[in-house]
């Protein structure tokens, strides 16, 4: 697995914890120490989108500031070489 796919592997593990404690919450609203994890998580989230964004481009089209189409000058999937993929 190469750097690119490891980070997004983190920013969904922290996402999924997110929606997760979201759902905790529903039905322990005063649980103050899953409210603090919550927020500390969507603060993960936040640091590796960013760093995401800083070393490999936008992760959703709606982050491109110059070029609307921008984002889709990566290569897509199905060009990469099997090796990249992991």
């Amino acid at each position: 697995m190469n750097e690119r796919a490891r980070l997004l592997q983190r920013i969904a593990a922290i996402d999924f914890a997110i929606i997760e404690l979201h759902m905790y919450m529903n039905s322990h609203p005063n649980d103050r120490m899953a409210a603090s994890k919550l927020k500390e998580y969507g603060v993960k989230s936040e640091a590796l989108r960013a760093e995401y964004v800083e070393k490999y481009g936008p992760l959703l089209s709606s982050q491109m500031e110059n070029n609307r189409w921008g984002w889709i000058s990566d290569p897509w999937p199905w060009d990469n070489t099997p090796e990249e993929d992991c």
